[in-house]
């Protein structure tokens, strides 16, 4: 490999310093990404679907778990998939491994959930052998198809007012790969991390930063 240099530890600052000028522009127009993503117009959903649950069959709505936010990866696990039945997609099973605690995401109004073809069986035993403590839903009609998710994985961002839910968002190929925190979920949803230093339209929720912050277990406290 051809490696860098080794310099003295004066040399190695100035040059982290001259880096650091470029990412601190690059977490501004992350930012500045993320706030025109708030702004994004809306598709409402018209279709009833139709899940399986753990506890039997589930909506949409059912899906948001009384929140407002709902975040939908789609994990490719059936019998069609490498590994079947024993393990689901290597890439959808990184991502997984990799999934913040979700009392951060909840605490903020949102839920994450995942949804495949495998039935909820399957799912128990690969939620169980892999340690994963994600929502977790069976497909059963054509929503895979509808948001774009059918052949490939994606994550779809949904929005409920009320009885009226509406897309916001969609990512797929190595859009997925920066998911899993916290931060980079909460920056795809369409309230944003719901904090004062941030761009967001006029009325939307927002609190200090830190102030809202908890260790997993306190939230509902």
């Amino acid at each position: 490999m051809d490696l860098p240099p080794i310099v003295t530890p004066e040399a190695w600052e100035a040059a982290r310093q001259e880096l650091l000028v470029k990412e601190k522009e690059h977490t501004r127009a992350r930012d500045a990404l993320a706030a025109q993503r708030r702004r994004m117009p809306r598709t409402a959903i018209v279709k009833d679907y139709l899940f399986d649950g753990p506890t039997g069959p589930a909506s949409l709505q059912d899906l948001f778990d009384g929140r407002r936010q709902l975040i939908v990866y789609r994990f490719f696990y059936q019998p069609d998939v490498d590994g079947w039945p024993d393990l689901g997609c290597p890439g959808c099973s990184l991502l997984a491994d990799q999934v913040a605690h979700l009392a951060h995401l909840n605490a903020r109004d949102t839920t994450l959930a995942f949804v495949s073809r495998a039935p909820q069986e399957r799912i128990a035993q690969l939620k169980l052998r892999m340690g994963w403590d994600i929502p977790w839903y069976t497909l059963t009609d054509g929503f895979d198809a509808d948001f774009g998710v059918d052949e490939w994985h994606g994550t779809n961002v949904f929005y409920r007012d009320g009885h009226h839910i509406s897309r916001t968002y969609f990512i797929n190929n190595r859009g997925d790969e920066a998911v899993g925190g916290t931060w980079a979920y909460l920056d795809l949803t369409p309230l944003g991390r719901q904090e004062d230093w941030e761009d967001s339209p006029a009325g939307y929720p927002q609190s200090p930063p830190y102030v809202w912050w908890r260790r997993h277990h306190e939230y509902d406290t």
